[in-house]
């Protein structure tokens, strides 16, 4: 079908009429073109043309540019007219293209992947087209525009930019951008790289101007973000979407690096002080609660020796009165028993005791107790036997009365015996 259409537009330009019309325009197109070129080259050639030192961003930037000022000349057919490639007068390259030649009108075209063909008739926009087959009518139809719908990447130039705190960087970055809207990428700017490059510029600027440079360090990322949001608003009307803007290099002036790299040695100087103080004062800390710990324990092993000290004396002078409690005991029974050589025992202990505890009245203490008849031993020792006879006799009244407290229970359990043993005798009389 749009084969025969293409062929239908042909014959019906091949009419003599056409062809007259045609070879009319062709020779005012090419008249014009030579007049052209005549005139720039006397210009050239009479007037200094300024020279320019490209930079790194020019020779590396791709500009966007119309068939009218990529070709050469117009015309049908050959060099230039509708479909004619033409070639190049000085211009720089397409928008997102690698070389400014733009495919000619064959009737039959391949549309490459993600790319989009913007069409012309007859000096007005027709249509675009898609990938894949795309007919074309001859002489009528132009490719104007070859756009690429892939992600691109813009270099930023570096330029400097002044902070909030007036300190002047030197930036740099990498702008990603897609094409969205091949027709207002096309018609909307004359040249969508170059204004979305200047655009990055002025947004940075502005953004980096309201930091101080401790923040356009540290928020790099907010700083992109800021500048991506700035750039799609401005860019939406252009057919261009910027996909992120990267900062790629930050370069502060060289006594502001120095003094950062002594605001870097003051904190860690002061980061290992204060490391080195608290490690002292937890050290203090460890050793002042070892002592605290140590006098703890201490005293609580003391407090237990003397408990243990003091049970063990209690427990000693227990057993000491349960011995002295005993012997008494047992000499109080000899004695209640009446046995001679107890007597004789006694008195010559309390004897002994007397003359011991004044001998040594006599030899410590410093006030001397003299008896009346300190030389008359006899008395003495009579003296105490004469005690000793006075508690001998309260013993004997205990002891008598003791006696006769067995004396008066004796005889009735030998009546109680004797009546229990009556008792059985009565019974077998009476059986």
């Amino acid at each position: 079908m749009a084969l025969a259409i293409a062929r239908r537009g042909a014959a019906s330009l091949a009419t003599p009429a056409a062809i007259r019309q045609t070879s009319g325009l062709l020779s005012a197109t090419t008249a014009t073109r030579n007049l052209s070129t005549t005139r720039a080259l006397a210009a050239s050639t009479l007037l200094p043309q300024p020279t320019k030192t490209p930079s790194k961003f020019n020779s590396q930037r791709h500009f966007q540019t119309s068939a009218r000022n990529a070709a050469s000349g117009g015309g049908f057919g050959g060099g230039g007219g509708f479909g004619g490639g033409g070639g190049n007068n000085g211009m720089p390259p397409m928008y997102f293209q690698k070389s400014a030649a733009l495919p000619m009108n064959t009737v039959i075209r391949f549309v490459p992947q993600q790319t989009a063909w913007l069409v012309e008739r007859m000096g007005k926009f027709h249509r675009i087209l898609q990938p894949g087959l795309a007919v074309l009518i001859p002489f009528l139809d132009r490719i104007a525009y070859v756009k690429s719908l892939k992600e691109a990447a813009i270099e930023i130039p570096s330029q400097s930019a002044i902070t909030a705190d007036n300190v002047t960087l030197e930036l740099d970055g990498v702008l990603y951008t897609r094409v969205f809207d091949a027709y207002k990428a096309s018609y909307g700017v004359e040249d969508a790289e170059y204004a979305i490059s200047q655009l990055a510029q002025t947004t940075m600027r502005s953004e980096i101007g309201q930091l101080s440079l401790d923040h356009v360090l540290k928020e790099r990322a907010a700083l992109n973000i800021n500048i991506t949001a700035a750039i799609n608003e401005a860019a939406q009307a252009w057919g261009v979407t910027c996909l992120r803007y990267e900062i790629r290099d930050i370069h502060a002036p060289k006594p502001v690096v120095d003094a950062m790299h002594r605001q870097v040695t003051a904190e860690r100087s002061k980061r290992a002080e204060i490391l080195d103080s608290e490690g002292q004062r937890q050290s203090a800390i460890n050793i002042a609660e070892g002592q605290k710990q140590s006098a703890i324990l201490a005293s609580e092993a003391e407090r237990a020796e003397r408990i243990n000290h003091a049970a063990g004396e209690a427990e000693a002078i227990l057993l000491r009165a349960n011995a002295t409690a005993a012997g008494i005991d047992a000499v109080a029974k000899a004695i209640a028993d009446g046995k001679g050589a107890a007597h004789s025992a006694v008195s010559l202990s309390v004897a002994e005791k007397y003359v011991e505890a004044f001998g040594q009245l006599a030899k410590e203490g410093t006030a001397i107790v003299v008896p009346g008849n300190v030389g008359d031993i006899g008395s003495m020792i009579a003296t105490a036997m004469s005690v000793y006879g006075k508690v001998g006799d309260a013993q004997s009244k205990v002891a008598a009365q003791r006696l006769l407290e067995q004396d008066a229970v004796i005889p009735e359990q030998a009546a109680r015996k004797y009546s229990s043993q009556q008792k059985p005798s009565d019974s077998s009389e009476n059986n």
